[in-house]
């Protein structure tokens, strides 16, 4: 921290073995050797049967496959030291870009399925039912699974949650491929196969444009969710010592790991040590920010507050 080199520089070491990409890196290898496995089997039963919501349902699933590799490249990056003495927040935001890849293999996705939904409408085609209900109901144990593996992780980890979602898309694919294959062998009617492959991609868009703009706010450098920028200010202005505070600085590095700069202007008498550590709990203990970088400037200095950003 400024004004004090001894308050609060091992915090950084902390954060990068522990941070939330990193633990649950395990969730993301099994989920991603689960559905690799079973994607060459819905491929290979979705192009048999002639189904487009099977084949739809591959697709998704060799979307996750490059999803959760990606997220385990990018947890791995992010563990690893920097050599080159020019990452100095090191190399977490390959988590966030990885989230960011997930989106885009989404909405490719989708539009892929769309495309060839609508232009089979009118054209005669041959569905074969049996197969989209076997393989559609093994589908869904798959992904089920590779949910629950990933669950946990999702809460607390960006990189995580887009291969959560990914896969939580693919979910509601073999759910749709069920529907369908039931409705095809009720009626005969090939069009609930072209009209569950449109739901679903309707269904992944909605999920990758939520989560491209969580991923859009961090590399934005916005102020984390649920912090209120004037309120942190506030809280530290109310430090005993500190008169008033500027440049205040609040963005999320990758998931978990927020980071805040500030300037605290003290009165003349005031005991910098103790500022120092008044704010720095208190971003710690009430706003989770574990790294932050606060200079210290007394009343009487001036030129600092002149920065307008």
């Amino acid at each position: 921290m400024g004004a004090g080199h001894g308050h609060g520089h091992g915090q950084v070491v902390g954060q990068a073995a522990g941070h939330a990409g990193g633990r649950h890196r395990w969730r993301l290898g099994a989920a991603a050797a689960l559905v690799g496995s079973f994607f060459v089997v819905e491929l290979v039963y979705g192009l048999l049967s002639g189904s487009l919501a099977l084949l739809s349902d591959a697709g998704h699933m060799a979307a996750d496959v490059v999803t959760l590799t990606a997220a385990l490249v990018a947890t791995k990056m992010a563990t690893r030291p920097d050599a080159t003495g020019r990452r100095t927040y090191g190399s977490y935001r390959a988590e966030v870009f990885a989230s960011g890849f997930a989106v885009l293999v989404m909405l490719g996705m989708a539009v892929y399925i769309g495309a060839e939904a609508v232009s089979r409408i009118g054209e005669d085609a041959e569905v074969s039912s049996g197969p989209m209900l076997v393989v559609g109901a093994l589908g869904l144990v798959i992904n089920l699974v590779a949910l629950v593996m990933l669950r946990a992780g999702a809460s607390e980890s960006l990189n995580v949650k887009g291969a959560y979602l990914e896969v939580m898309a693919d979910t509601a694919g073999s759910v749709g491929v069920i529907v369908a294959g039931v409705l095809v062998a009720a009626t005969g009617q090939v069009l609930f196969d072209t009209v569950v492959a449109i739901a679903i991609a309707g269904f992944v868009v909605v999920r990758a444009v939520a989560l491209g703009r969580q991923v859009l706010a961090v590399l934005g450098q916005h102020a984390p969710e649920g912090l209120d920028v004037d309120a942190v200010a506030g809280e530290l202005a109310a430090i005993g010592g500190v008169r008033n505070v500027h440049d205040l600085h609040l963005w999320t590095l990758t998931s978990g790991m927020h980071v805040a700069t500030a300037h605290l202007v003290t009165e003349e008498k005031a005991d910098n040590h103790a500022v120092l550590d008044q704010a720095r709990d208190l971003l710690r203990e009430r706003h989770g920010i574990a790294h932050a970088t606060l200079q210290v400037e007394p009343a009487s200095h001036r030129g600092c507050d002149e920065v307008g950003w």
